[in-house]
């Protein structure tokens, strides 16, 4: 076991976890979209869980760092939280906010983590970067919606882990990223409407059965 310091709060994890995991399970919470437990190799594709690490000359993803004995750790300094607000606010200026018509409203990560940090949903500095097909629907059982899409690969490693091989993946480079799925309509048919894990794992409601409104 290592035994830590977070936020002046003595902390004891096992040995070879990240010290986003060590956080979150003793009820120390870390903004975060893109990490799963289990997950041996967080894609670090969020940017919302830095945290500071005495020694270290500035705030570094807790979902990289292993724990170990006698770290100190501060979740929300100064410097943290302005670097979690702007990475948010980039998020948010790619995603249509309609949390109305949303099946994620109330339970979304997004409204989560607004709430930690005592922001809004739309950002006001920031023009917004819409892609220009707002859904996607050649999956013969399941919509796409990609401007509610965060990115975070959750869907991916999920298929991954479920079937060996992923049925969606990413597609195009930079701001035009998007989830795609790809294989024989009737195949994905088969396998996806009797797993759905996809639509389980979204933290904000992107993927949906056709039926879902």
């Amino acid at each position: 076991m290592a035994k830590f310091m977070v936020d002046n709060k003595t902390v004891e994890a096992n040995e070879g976890i990240t010290l986003l995991r060590a956080c979150l399970e003793n009820d120390i919470y870390i903004p975060n979209l893109c990490w799963i437990k289990g997950m041996a190799d967080a894609p670090v594709s969020c940017r919302l869980c830095f945290v500071e690490i005495e020694g270290q000359p500035q705030p570094v993803s807790s979902c990289k760092i292993k724990v170990k004995d006698d770290m100190v750790v501060k979740t929300d300094g100064p410097s943290v939280r302005r670097l979690q607000k702007t990475a948010f606010q980039l998020l948010m200026s790619a995603h249509e906010i309609n949390c109305k018509v949303c099946p994620a409203n109330k339970k979304c990560e997004l409204q989560k983590i607004a709430r930690f940090l005592k922001t809004g949903l739309k950002p006001k500095r920031m023009e917004p970067h819409l892609k220009e097909a707002s859904d996607s629907t050649s999956h013969p059982c399941l919509d796409l919606h990609v401007n509610r899409c965060v990115l975070c690969g959750r869907c991916i490693y999920t298929c991954i882990q479920k079937h060996d091989q992923a049925l969606i993946t990413f597609a195009k480079r930079g701001i035009d990223t998007i989830i795609r799925f790809y294989g024989a309509s009737e195949a994905l048919s088969a396998t996806c409407s009797e797993c759905l894990a996809c639509v389980a794992i979204c933290p904000v409601g992107a993927i949906t059965l056709k039926s879902e409104k």
